[in-house]
């Protein structure tokens, strides 16, 4: 158990000139990571809630099981991501007061980045089935190849590149 005193050990082993004790820092990642959360769930639950009016409306009797198969896949990665980006917050009521809040920040991250991959699943998965049922079946690979590469480009691809040229891998 600590005191919640700064040392110099704290700050030196740190070195990322923030003067602030692991617990700090835990609340802080916490409140930055509840923050991003939000983001990523208003969206998947929306999506999620769209689809699962889906399936009660007459067109959808029309679609081909090919189409049923993906809007099932898509319900299924939408409900993944629901859970993982909902993941954080159970995890953090259960493990409340217990001490751990550095181990639970990391693990609730975790689920945050699943949450994201999941999420980025289910929407290339609802585009191919809109862009199947709403136009030529022909060149809707290319674009919902071109929408995925400009999710990997903004979501990972960037993020990535500016942590690596900026950052000396923290």
């Amino acid at each position: 158990m600590t005191s919640g005193r700064r040392s110099d050990r704290d700050t030196t082993e740190r070195g990322s000139g923030r003067n602030e004790t692991e617990e700090e820092r835990a609340d802080r990642r916490w409140q930055d990571l509840i923050q991003e959360i939000r983001v990523a769930q208003t969206g998947v639950q929306i999506l999620l809630g769209f689809l699962l009016t889906v399936v009660f409306t007459p067109h959808f009797q029309g679609l081909d099981q090919r189409d049923k198969t993906i809007y099932i896949v898509t319900v299924v990665l939408g409900s993944l991501a629901t859970g993982a980006l909902i993941g954080p917050v159970a995890f953090h009521r259960i493990v409340a007061g217990r001490r751990i809040k550095p181990q639970a920040v990391a693990w609730a991250a975790r689920l945050t980045f699943i949450g994201i991959v999941l999420l980025l699943a289910t929407l290339t998965s609802a585009l191919l089935l809109i862009l199947r049922v709403a136009t030529d079946d022909s060149y809707v690979p290319w674009l919902v190849s071109g929408v995925l590469a400009w999710y990997l480009l903004c979501w990972f691809a960037l993020p990535l590149w500016v942590r690596f040229r900026h950052t000396s891998g923290e």
